[in-house]
């Protein structure tokens, strides 16, 4: 059996269209989210979820592996899932979005020790402390609040925990006073399966969060928690930022 990495790659993007193409840096940006998957140590293979041609033809040019899905997949879940039935011999799938090209390893590496060492949880997933109130008040950043025992008591876009009797000092407070949730999910393949073919809960139908039809169905989900997020490509600006320093780190 095999821990397996499962990249969902789309081409249409509303703030940024045809983002896993963009080759500002010589190589498209789904080829960094693949080499960086594959600093992970606990992975045996990496492979790209899409619906599209284009991004299937690219991948392949690069060595990657791929599988086709469909095209009316509603989530990225969604598509890994239906990855996931064509990769019988996987244990743990890890869902690592495809806009994130300095992902650490080590970070993949964590979340997967997460479910190896909590046999009862069936997902896991990050969070890190959060050090900014703007970011405890923003709708669209989820936040998670985690049990004594590491695993997740609510997902939420409004703030959580209310802190009754006055904000903490999000820079310093110890411990901290909110988790932020990180995008990235590991699950036992065979409950991958079975739970992305429920149907929406009400929770995650209100909150527009999928990892809440885990929780709403009774199941566990462990929390690993890490002092620093990686920075996702989401916009143009982001794009141009990340080209800067994969540049700076890579002269001539």
């Amino acid at each position: 059996m095999e821990n397996v990495a499962v990249i969902p790659a789309r081409f249409a993007s509303t703030r940024l269209p045809g983002k896993p193409l963009l080759s500002d840096t010589g190589r498209p940006l789904i080829q960094h989210v693949v080499e960086a998957a594959r600093r992970a140590k606990s992975l045996r293979r990496v492979v790209v979820a899409t619906d599209d041609r284009r991004i299937a033809d690219a991948v392949a040019a690069f060595g990657g592996e791929f599988v086709m899905t469909r095209a009316d997949h509603a989530t990225g879940s969604d598509r890994v899932a239906e990855a996931a039935s064509l990769l019988p011999e996987a244990a743990i799938i890890v869902n690592i979005q495809g806009d994130e090209p300095e992902i650490e390893g080590s970070t993949i590496d964590h979340l997967i020790t997460l479910l190896e060492r909590d046999p009862e949880a069936p997902m896991a997933t990050l969070a890190t402390p959060i050090r900014d109130g703007a970011i405890y008040h923003d709708p669209s950043c989820v936040k998670v609040v985690v049990s004594t025992r590491g695993r997740a008591l609510y997902f939420s876009r409004s703030p959580i925990p209310c802190h009754r009797d006055g904000l903490p000092d999000f820079p310093t407070a110890e411990p901290p006073g909110a988790f932020l949730h990180l995008g990235l999910y590991a699950y036992r393949r065979d409950f991958l399966l079975k739970i992305s073919g429920l149907p929406r809960s009400p929770l995650e139908a209100a909150e527009k969060l999928e990892q809440l039809r885990v929780l709403e169905a009774g199941h566990p989900i462990a929390i690993g928690v890490v002092e620093e997020s990686s920075i996702g490509v989401d916009t143009p600006e982001d794009y141009r930022r990340f080209v800067e320093r994969w540049r700076r780190a890579h002269p001539g």
